[in-house]
């Protein structure tokens, strides 16, 4: 599994980064995190806001900092 943070390197990028992987060391199955911060990549995935958190590619948030809790929901449902 990939977990992708898409963000500029702004605070709250970072607070997302941390949290996803606070998230990632709870789990039991292997995750590879990325931190995406060009600008011309980040508009590939088609966002209006940052940070934002892409799993395998797809976006399932975007515009505010997730928790560790909401991520691992995430991943799992």
């Amino acid at each position: 599994m990939k977990l992708q943070i898409l963000g500029t390197g702004c605070p709250r990028c970072k607070q997302l980064l941390a949290n996803v992987e606070k998230a990632a060391a709870t789990l039991t199955t292997p995750v590879e995190i990325e931190k995406i911060d060009d600008i011309k990549e980040i508009m590939k995935f088609r966002i209006l806001a940052t940070p934002a958190l892409a799993v395998d590619g797809v976006v399932k948030a975007a515009g505010r900092v997730l928790t560790p809790d909401e991520i691992r929901k995430l991943i799992a449902g």
